[in-house]
């Protein structure tokens, strides 16, 4: 834990606030899991994960997403070299271990179904060539609302391999003040590496090490069924709402994150707590609303919270 408080440290020389983005980002190192932030412009996502990547001595690679962006823009490509009168590879920005896939849904589905491969099995094909990305290797990617002109919704398949979806929010007044008051006064510290990759391995041993009840375990499975089966807990007139129920992976996600939370929180055991506290972030990508819950103003996070409601606690 005394590393963890060192990396948090760090990280807030030079960010003001945003715990929650700072601790989806340990979750996601933790759990070897990509993480999909929505929220408005300046609210330091670039800032944060670069810092992450300075604490951990880690290369950190930046893409914004436009329309006109190539697949072979983030994944690299074959250049032709007169001098050897051969191919060559360039490797993309892909070849790292912090990628910020900023504004994601500013690119049409043939670039972001290019990530699909690289967020799956952590490993990149150019031409006849396959190559496996260094590890830990993460992708956070943040989005624009996609009422906006020029968003492309992102598809299912692509949003499933999210283990978070994070709702980033303004800093309170009082944050913003002292936010402004550094940027002033240019007052912002030097990161500096408190941590190795070694000591993520051990983290992730230690997180995993985390204790989790066969009754918790259930409540896991019966919460994630809860999005698919409204009306086995009493939420028949929820059924009409949900198009798709959240994916396997929403139980296996929510299994290793839960795990995570509690041990960032110091604990040696999964509690429900920790379930319902990263619920909303592990659900509201995977559940698909249809028309009518479109239509009557009915979000994912609502259905969610009926959810933890209905759903008896062990």
């Amino acid at each position: 834990m005394e590393t963890i408080h060192k990396i948090k440290n760090e990280v807030k020389k030079v960010v003001v606030g945003q715990e929650k983005m700072i601790e989806s980002l340990l979750i996601g190192l933790i759990c070897q899991g990509h993480i999909l932030l929505e929220g408005a412009p300046g609210l330091a996502k670039t800032t944060t994960i670069n810092a992450l990547a300075q604490t951990l001595g880690l290369h950190f690679s930046r893409v914004q997403f436009t329309p006109d962006l190539l697949p072979s823009d983030i994944i690299g490509t074959e250049i032709y070299d007169p001098t050897t009168n051969s191919f060559k590879i360039k490797k993309g920005p892909v070849f790292t271990n912090l990628l910020l896939a900023d504004e994601i849904n500013r690119a049409p589905a043939k670039v972001q179904s290019a990530l699909l491969e690289v967020m799956q099995e952590r490993q990149v094909t150019i031409g006849d060539n396959t190559f496996k990305l260094d590890l830990p290797f993460l992708v956070m990617a943040t989005q624009n609302p996609v009422e906006q002109e020029g968003a492309y919704e992102l598809p299912e398949a692509q949003l499933d391999r999210f283990l978070m979806k994070v709702i980033v929010s303004y800093n309170t007044r009082a944050e913003e003040l002292e936010i402004a008051r550094r940027v002033s006064n240019n007052s912002f510290e030097k990161i500096e590496q408190v941590a190795t990759v070694k000591d993520l391995h051990r983290i992730r041993q230690e997180a995993m090490e985390v204790h989790l009840d066969k009754e918790v375990e259930k409540y896991i499975i019966e919460l994630v069924f809860a999005t698919r089966e409204p009306e086995r807990h009493g939420l028949s007139k929820y059924k009409s709402y949900i198009e798709y129920g959240a994916s396997p992976r929403a139980s296996i996600d929510m299994y290793k994150a839960s795990r995570a939370v509690a041990y960032l929180k110091g604990q040696d055991f999964v509690s429900p707590i920790e379930i319902a506290y990263i619920a909303k972030e592990i659900l509201r990508h995977r559940i698909i609303l249809s028309y009518e819950a479109q239509a009557e103003g009915i979000t994912q996070d609502m259905i969610i919270e009926k959810i933890l409601t209905a759903v008896p606690i062990p």
